[in-house]
């Protein structure tokens, strides 16, 4: 489910969804053509469809929705940095693939992204820390923001809508590692904790998501 970095692929074994990752990552795109399960990611939705890879089990069930809480606004730009002139925080990557049950990339998937902004505060009238995005050809995504503030009752967090081309919708929140209020918000899931590490005065982070890309309705 989140993404998995050096430390954590010494702990188990790696995975068909690891070597898939490191590849996405290394390769540049042409390379991959004729390239078996990772050749899913060179096609557009108006392609034939591929044979799926065998199914493999990283240990990862799909990412766990959460409650899409009271903030949320449809229609948000399109845009892959959250950042205004004027925007305050601390300014936070977040980065990542989003997989299928079989572990292969969804290209094209939409990710809508909302949170608080440095005091705590939601933009309910404009679309102030709200964008939406889609995964490129090999299903990665960034976005580029700050970390959100606090406020009453929650740890930090952001909002995420994720949508395979024509499939369900799911709806979640990502977390921050060694947040005192994780231990008492009841929300927070630890299996939404994103991995994240300090970049100069900024934060870098990774997770991926896991969805099951069925028909609306299923």
């Amino acid at each position: 489910m989140d993404g998995i970095g050096a430390a954590a692929v010494g702990r188990r074994p790696v995975s068909r969804k690891t070597l898939l990752k490191a590849a996405l990552v290394a390769v540049p795109v042409p390379a991959l053509l004729g390239g078996g399960a990772a050749l899913a990611r060179d096609h557009r939705p108006s392609d034939a469809p591929l044979e799926p890879t065998p199914f493999c089990d990283d240990g990862d069930d799909p990412t766990p929705p959460q409650t899409e809480g009271p903030y949320f606004k449809p229609n948000s730009p399109e845009r892959a940095s959250l950042l205004e002139p004027g925007t305050r925080g601390t300014r936070l990557t977040v980065s990542g693939f989003v997989f299928g049950l079989t572990c292969l990339p969804v290209a094209h998937a939409l990710m809508d992204f909302w949170q608080a902004d440095d005091a705590g505060a939601y933009d309910n009238r404009g679309f102030r820390m709200r964008g939406h995005q889609y995964t490129d050809a090999r299903g990665a995504f960034t976005l580029t923001t700050i970390v959100p503030g606090l406020y009453p009752g929650r740890t930090r967090h952001l909002h995420v809508k994720v949508q395979a081309p024509g499939g369900r919708i799911l709806t979640t929140q990502l977390y921050f590692p060694g947040e005192p209020r994780n231990n008492t918000d009841p929300i927070f899931n630890p299996a939404l904790l994103m991995n994240v590490r300090q970049a100069g005065p900024a934060k870098q982070a990774t997770f991926d998501f896991v969805i099951t890309p069925g028909r609306r309705g299923r």
